[in-house]
């Protein structure tokens, strides 16, 4: 499998993530009563998996590859993406302080909605352009014998910085919060 491919399989699930915190803001934002630590738990699974294993294996494997075979990191779609990142994280760290205080203080209801939307729009627009420019431009641009060096480099990534069972994990993670987002329909 071309390391694109193992980037585009791990899309298909921050996405099944994004619907479901899209569910359940929809729901908070017209009353149902969202289990706040339902939240937290997002931003567990963002932080570990699309932060953790995902974009991990493109800032630390893909990116280098394409720089290295000729793609500008400042001022191309590599920056950019990275610049989309932190963006990401932004959101997801006010959204994780703002549940946490969802319960107790009603100012936190419209934080948590800001940063869950935000974050939502983000990240399609974001895999919609890695999925159509960024991805395309690398299997151009990293010659085929650097191809599996490149998914090579994810394996070991996964292996030795994210560790055993890990991904597993959050693809369960990613299924449960699909399954209790579907209560929170409006």
């Amino acid at each position: 499998m071309k390391a694109t491919d193992i980037l585009m399989s791990e899309h298909r699930v921050i996405e099944q993530v994004i619907a479901a915190l899209e569910m359940a803001a929809n729901g908070l934002e017209h009353g149902v009563d969202v289990r706040p630590g339902f939240f937290g738990d997002v931003a567990d699974f963002i932080k570990g998996f699309a932060d953790g294993c995902h974009h991990k294996k493109e800032e630390g494997v893909l990116f280098v590859a394409m720089s290295e075979s000729g793609v500008p990191v400042q001022g191309g779609p590599i920056g950019m993406m990275l610049y989309e990142h932190e963006q990401g994280r932004l959101y997801t760290r006010r959204m994780r302080e703002a549940a946490a205080n969802l319960s107790d203080d009603p100012s936190a209801r419209e934080a948590v909605l800001e940063n869950a939307f935000g974050y939502a729009s983000l990240l399609k627009q974001h895999i919609l352009k890695e999925d159509r420019i960024l991805f395309p431009m690398a299997d151009r641009f990293i010659p085929p014998a650097e191809q599996e060096a490149v998914a090579e480099g994810f394996e070991r990534l996964e292996h030795d910085e994210t560790g055993a069972g890990v991904h597993e994990k959050y693809l369960a993670l990613a299924a449960a919060l699909t399954q209790e987002s579907a209560r929170y329909t409006v």
